[in-house]
């Protein structure tokens, strides 16, 4: 579904990544691993056009990416959950869901992917006329899922997703997480810092240091990997 090759990405003379090449198949969970600063979120941020790369290619669906702009990346089917949630605080809940859906004329099925996003979260549909940013950071993370997914995406980006919440919030998102992997069979490239709970969600990993790849592997042998375990998982 999509794939980099040799990807570089650079802010103003800082490289950021260097020579990257991954893919990602459809209906998979891809997890990206790696220390802060060492390059996982503008992986992210160069696939939604944000920050474009200086050189490479993105493909995805067979077409090449790499030079579109963001919305015409997301209205090819993919969409994006940034670190930090970013909802609009002043914007209801239900606003915020509308604007995930701003490039869609499909009135029937935005009310059914409505329902659909209720199901999943009960909690939005009783705050739905409540200001997004009064809401608990919780709260948020599952408005900014929320809002991505009225995109109807074939490929979901998430960043850091546990990002700043209580254990058992975390557990309740990465179940959410692989819910809409199997009941929509949503494809979704995982970027994490919590190593342990994205390669227990994930199919395939990544590892990445200084802005490059160094290890790739199945979720399961990165979890038996030494080097992952002394590094990233604490063992």
């Amino acid at each position: 579904m999509l794939k980099l090759k040799g990807i570089q990405t650079f802010y103003g003379s800082i490289q950021a990544l260097r020579h990257v090449d991954l893919q990602v198949n459809a209906g998979e969970i891809i997890t990206l691993i790696g220390a802060n600063g060492a390059g996982k979120s503008t992986t992210l941020m160069t696939i939604s056009g944000i920050v474009p790369p200086a050189a490479g290619e993105i493909s995805f669906m067979g077409k090449a990416i790499q030079g579109l702009s963001p919305h015409e990346i997301v209205s090819l089917g993919i969409s994006q959950v940034p670190e930090g949630r970013r909802i609009f605080p002043r914007l209801t809940v239900m606003e915020n869901l509308y604007m995930g859906a701003f490039l869609r004329s499909d009135r029937d099925g935005i009310r059914e992917d409505m329902d659909y996003i209720f199901g999943l979260f009960p909690l939005l549909r009783q705050r739905m006329h409540q200001p997004g940013g009064t809401l608990s950071g919780g709260e948020q993370q599952m408005l900014a899922i929320s809002r991505a997914l009225m995109a109807r995406p074939r490929l979901l980006l998430l960043d850091e997703p546990s990002l700043g919440l209580a254990p058992k919030v975390v557990h309740q998102i990465f179940g959410i997480i692989r819910k809409i992997n199997c009941e929509q069979n949503t494809t979704i490239f995982l970027v994490e810092q919590n190593a342990h709970l994205a390669l227990h969600a994930a199919h395939r990993g990544y590892v990445m240091e200084n802005g490059r790849i160094v290890l790739e592997d199945t979720a399961q042998r990165l979890l038996a990997n030494d080097e992952v375990k002394k590094a990233y998982l604490g063992f």
